[in-house]
């Protein structure tokens, strides 16, 4: 991922930084909390803290998933597809939307099956370990794939393992955390997705000239680090859930992709909120390695490096954001006033970054879009939580969720390179209009949310 995007992580001292702040304590068994399976409210609105050590287990988990897939989409992707398809910057788009539309098509099943699962490991532990194991054997496919045709194949099964591991842990939020854990764990989270790629990026430079090991090293350090939530962060046995009355059909699968909006409005509204935004944001970082290679006459495969310090660089403001805006909204119980906050400096970035010719002016560009992304994702995953119609299938409406922000990286690619190739002059895509349009985007998305949610302050 680019260091535009919503991914987070930096060096080892700033993991070690994140630590410190979900470590305050010696770490507790994780099952030393009451299990939530032995109480009556186990499908309702969840009301007992979760330890500081399930809190560092699930921000590590993040932080490996997102350094195993986000670095693929920010650069590792754009190096293999300028190899197989030189001079084809459009193939990019096509490869990553395909993928991300593939993966949506699937995340809803996933959500059900996982709501439903019944096995000593729980219900999303299992998932964890099940995506983690297909996404590095689908990173090994893109290191070797021949063509286009094979690399777009195992870009797809990537997504939809690491994406299956992000998504359990999303689900576990859900169940577990209450209201007065969910803006920190939430910034918290984000942090460890936005320093994840920057961190990944820096790593997966140095190994340009070998594609096997530009995909596995991010992969399998990324899948090392899912491992001790894994076997630390305990879910309880989900045996003993009774399964929902109702049996799974055809109807039933297909229902699972779509809710009534007459009926959980503000679900809706924010649904609707978080599509636009993302993809205004998707718009904008996509083709970020392309975008800094031509404003900055620098060879593609040499913008890697560019991009990680630049990504170093706005660390700080991801920090800030993540951090500062999750801690403050549950401080002061005000979500949308974050939301709002962070869409408008996005819109401020992205017009920076529109008319950014040096790197000084793209790098101030970078901090306000990684502040903003920050913010906005840690604090408005609180209010996805907030605003669920129903508990009992959290990872089912989670999924729902997730197209919100699926849809949009799958779309934004396919229609991107329409919009660069308008008045464009020879190889000089018009990225100016490109980055106006994704920040206008994601202004509407924050007045969605801030105007139509009702019921979350």
């Amino acid at each position: 991922m680019s260091p535009n995007e919503p991914a987070h992580v930096a060096p080892e001292e700033q993991l070690a930084a994140v630590a410190s702040i979900t470590t305050a304590q010696p770490a507790e068994p994780v099952g030393a909390q009451t299990d939530p399976l032995e109480s009556s409210t186990v499908f309702g609105e969840p009301t007992t803290k979760v330890s500081k050590a399930y809190i560092f287990w699930m921000i590590l988990a993040n932080f490996g998933a997102s350094l195993a897939y986000i670095v693929p989409l920010a650069f590792s992707l754009s190096i293999r597809v300028n190899q197989l398809a030189p001079g084809h910057q459009e193939v990019l788009g096509y490869v990553a939307g395909t993928a991300q539309l593939l993966y949506v098509l699937s995340s809803p099943l996933i959500g059900v099956w996982s709501d439903r699962f019944r096995s000593r490991l729980g219900r999303r532990r299992p998932f964890v370990i099940g995506g983690a194991l297909l996404g590095l054997a689908a990173l090994l496919v893109m290191a070797l794939a021949p063509n286009v045709v094979v690399l777009a194949l195992g870009w797809a099964l990537a997504i939809l393992g690491f994406g299956t591991v992000q998504a359990a842990i999303g689900n576990l939020q859900a169940d577990r955390l209450p209201e007065e854990q969910r803006g920190k764990v939430s910034g918290l989270t984000g942090l460890s997705g936005q320093i994840a790629p920057i961190l990944g990026v820096t790593i997966a430079s140095a190994f340009v000239g070998n594609a096997l090991l530009l995909f596995l090293i991010p992969g399998v350090i990324g899948a090392f680090l899912v491992l001790p939530f894994i076997f630390r962060a305990k879910e309880p046995d989900s045996r003993r859930l009774e399964l929902p009355a109702d049996r799974l059909s055809a109807k039933s699968v297909l229902a699972s992709y779509v809710f009534d909006p007459r009926k959980a409005p503000d679900f809706a509204w924010n649904w609707l909120g978080r599509f636009v935004f993302f993809l205004g944001l998707y718009a904008n970082t996509t083709f970020s390695a392309f975008f800094y290679s031509q404003r900055l006459s620098t060879p593609v495969e040499k913008v890697g490096q560019l991009v990680a310090v630049i990504g170093l660089i706005g660390l700080v403001a991801a920090m800030l954001g993540s951090i500062g805006a999750g801690f403050l909204s549950d401080r002061f119980r005000r979500r949308k006033l974050f939301t709002m906050i962070g869409v408008s400096l996005f819109t401020v970035g992205a017009i920076v970054e529109a008319f950014a010719y040096s790197l000084p002016v793209l790098v101030a560009g970078s901090l306000l879009m990684n502040l903003a992304i920050a913010a906005f994702s840690a604090v408005d995953q609180a209010i996805v939580i907030a605003v669920l119609p129903n508990r009992a299938e959290a990872g089912r409406y989670m999924a729902v969720v997730a197209f919100a922000q699926k849809i949009p990286s799958g779309i934004a690619p396919l229609l991107a390179p329409l919009v660069i190739g308008i008045g464009s002059i020879g190889g000089e895509k018009n990225y100016t209009l490109l980055y106006l349009i994704g920040g206008a985007l994601a202004f509407i998305g924050g007045l969605i949310i801030l105007t139509r949610v009702k019921s979350v302050r």
